[in-house]
């Protein structure tokens, strides 16, 4: 069946059904190879987006349910990488193996979006549930705290 998705600010329209998970749609329909399957199971959160600004888990969003959404990818994030969370992951040094990353990425940008002034707690639980099996929790934390002076500076909140 046709299905109409507004991705990365461009309407595109694939056919797809109604309960395909989202993370294939884009993956494999629309050649958006950043958001990873990990899981499986909305567990892991290497296949995180944005849904209308909310990190979302596209492994088990049917693509029936975010028709009419603003959908965002790490393609999308910023194309040319001046996203402050883009930004302070490769100031950093975050990434080990990399897998993970999209996900940490596009998690942490919607963190960030909705507490701009986060303390070390705040990050902890807001990161929490994207799993690494590289371990680089420790870089990710400082990352987090990184991309928001960051956005602070460029003056608040992108998306």
């Amino acid at each position: 069946m046709p299905v109409k998705l507004n991705v990365n600010g461009q309407v595109m329209q694939v056919e797809a059904a109604p309960e395909m998970p989202l993370l294939w749609v884009l993956r494999d329909l629309l050649d958006l190879k950043g958001a990873k399957f990990g899981c499986g199971a909305g567990l892991c959160g290497a296949c995180t987006v944005h849904v209308n600004g909310r990190a979302t888990r596209s492994c088990i969003t049917p693509v029936s349910s975010v028709v009419g959404d603003k959908i965002t990818t790490i393609e999308g994030l910023s194309a040319d990488g001046s996203h402050p969370v883009r930004r302070a992951w490769v100031e950093e040094d975050v990434a080990q193996c990399g897998y993970c990353q999209a996900g940490q990425v596009m998690t942490a940008a919607a963190f960030l979006n909705s507490t701009p002034n986060p303390t070390d707690e705040q990050i902890t639980s807001a990161m929490t549930n994207n799993l690494c099996r590289c371990g680089t929790y420790p870089r990710i934390q400082v990352a987090v705290r990184q991309a928001a002076l960051l956005a602070a500076k460029a003056g608040g909140r992108q998306s």
